[in-house]
């Protein structure tokens, strides 16, 4: 039986503004993978803080039972740091060095306590990771972005924790390093709690955790399986609303009804006592009971009315908000086979570093084609991309391009004035298309209303690539050739989901940068280059 791990009770918390992040949440979880998913914003990094004891809760408590290993998402480490000192064993490994060259000082056996077999063990979490390579002496300022995340990993995995907290662990990996980490993963017998918008990780988790308003839902199964189950309860969700709604109009139409027979009623009888002659006062009584009996019989279908309206409140409450972007894009047609750009032989030289192999690399992009461009981290591809675009001039080779509009959405999504608001931003890349279009195609891309006029610099990084998208594919002329790099960094999976929808109704061809198979998956990518070593290679369609 599995032993509870992790347990949060009442947890409340908020930022020193007074902005409310969680309210009396409360759960506990047993060891297992789980995969902790939710918007960006929803406090999935502040709950892992909060059990990792580096935030304090407003209310409630938090009890975590055995060792616990934190990696969050921006590793607080310096350049003069050596792979020993991230990775805890610098003081141990020279307490080891001491004793073997003689030194038999007592505070040398306390620092070691347990851990005669560090460097051996040491050496194998490396080489697990990819990083066998690295001297336990060396800079971490000499290491890629990549490589650090892999050492920080490496680092709470030798502290043999019983609970991990990961945030997004795959942020900065190439695709061997996210499977070398999955691998490693697998393998872990403890209770595992991540964050991460990686699919292909998130398919690897026993359970699914959603963090919602005030609690949190646990799924048995990986995020597929989740998947299925949201669309499931999704589905009944829709159907309650549809029957709430039918029994409104219903109870609506019988209240209608009835008082259309109670007036009936009413002017029949006012006309049978005029003609029966009777008393003045025998026939306000008897007027005075049917309007009373009226007055009930009304009363009791309004109840009925509220009743109906509150079960479709309750039935709407249940519906997700699901935001798809659902758009056409037939500007940005291009005909089969139409040459968008041709590369040949093209060098580039960073100082002294030549990029790519001897004799350059050749690249050629026709229209509709969607490229995948994989390959380690540092091997070229952001340059590659440059030199579509024309940002960088190759130092050898030759480039030519078509006539056609190419677009560059970077990783740091900086196409857009920050100052100015979305509608501003996208007037200025469609100045010619009138006002009610714009709005209906920002509306399109989940800009409605006030959100359109919000400036570009208080958006969330989902809603910076949504605005940027709207921009660029609905610009003035179209582009034909759309280069991506990364664009799937730091989104969460609803944004992912809506970049998803955006691009499968772009016409043009694209080039896109990506580590994600899912996503890759997803935009139905059709031809796939792999650049390392400074050659680039075709590899076919991309693994799922």
């Amino acid at each position: 039986m599995s032993v509870t791990a992790v347990v949060c009770s009442n947890l409340s918390f908020a930022w020193p503004d007074d902005t409310p992040v969680l309210h009396d949440l409360s759960f506990a979880l047993a060891a297992g993978r789980t995969g902790l998913v939710a918007p960006n914003g929803s406090g999935k990094s502040t709950l892992l803080k909060l059990i990792a004891g580096e935030l304090r809760p407003a209310t409630g408590s938090v009890t975590v039972e055995g060792t616990l290993g934190y990696l969050p998402q921006s590793l607080p480490l310096t350049g003069d740091l050596t792979v020993a000192e991230v990775l805890g064993i610098a003081e141990v490994i020279h307490a080891l060095d001491a004793v073997e060259s003689g030194d038999v000082d007592e505070a040398h056996f306390t620092t070691i306590g347990d851990d005669w077999d560090i460097e051996e063990r040491t050496r194998a979490q490396l080489d697990r990771l990819g990083l066998g390579h690295l001297a336990l002496d060396r800079s971490l300022s000499t290491l890629s972005g990549g490589q650090i995340v892999s050492l920080g990993l490496a680092a709470q995995l030798l502290r043999r924790p019983d609970v991990l907290l990961l945030d997004e662990p795959t942020n900065n990996l190439d695709l061997e390093a996210r499977h070398r980490l999955y691998d490693v993963l697998s393998d872990f017998t403890g209770l595992l709690l991540l964050v991460s918008h990686d699919r292909a990780l998130l398919d690897r988790m026993d359970r699914i955790a959603e963090l919602g308003t005030g609690e949190l839902r646990l799924y048995g199964g990986n995020f597929t399986a989740y998947e299925e189950a949201v669309r499931a309860e999704q589905e009944v969700a829709e159907k309650n609303v549809r029957n709430a709604e039918q029994e409104l109009k219903r109870e609506k139409r019988e209240m209608q009804q009835a008082r259309e027979r109670a007036e009936r009623r009413q002017s029949n009888a006012s006309r049978n006592l005029k003609s029966a002659g009777l008393p003045r006062i025998f026939a306000g009584n008897m007027k005075r009971g049917a309007q009373e009996s009226a007055g009930r019989a009304g009363q009791m279908h309004a109840a009925r009315v509220g009743e109906a309206r509150a079960r479709l409140d309750e039935a709407g409450r249940a519906l997700r908000d699901e935001q798809r972007i659902s758009l056409e894009l037939p500007d940005t047609q291009v005909p089969a086979g139409r040459n968008l750009f041709l590369g040949e032989g093209m060098q580039v030289h960073h100082g002294s570093h030549q990029v790519f192999a001897d004799g350059g690399i050749d690249l050629g992009v026709r229209g509709p084609e969607r490229i995948a461009l994989t390959g380690p981290n540092g091997a070229g591809k952001t340059t590659l991309l440059r030199l579509i675009t024309g940002d960088l001039t190759p130092d050898a080779g030759t480039v030519r391009r078509g006539e056609g509009r190419i677009a560059h959405l970077s990783q740091r999504l900086d196409l857009l004035d920050l100052e100015r608001t979305v509608a501003e931003n996208f007037a200025a890349f469609a100045p010619e298309r009138p006002e009610a279009e714009r709005m209906n195609l920002l509306a399109r891309f989940l800009f409605r209303g006030a959100r359109a006029h919000l400036p570009v610099a208080v958006l969330s990084g989902g809603e910076r690539l949504r605005a940027t998208l709207a921009c660029v594919l609905c610009a003035e002329p179209a582009p034909q050739l759309l280069l991506l790099d990364e664009p799937t960094n730091n989104l969460d999976l609803v944004s992912a989901g809506q970049l998803e929808s955006a691009l499968n109704s772009y016409r043009g061809a694209f080039v896109v940068i990506s580590h994600d198979e899912r996503f890759l998956t997803e935009i139905g990518v059709d031809r796939r280059l792999r650049l390392a070593d400074g050659a680039l290679k075709e590899t076919g369609a991309p693994a799922v």
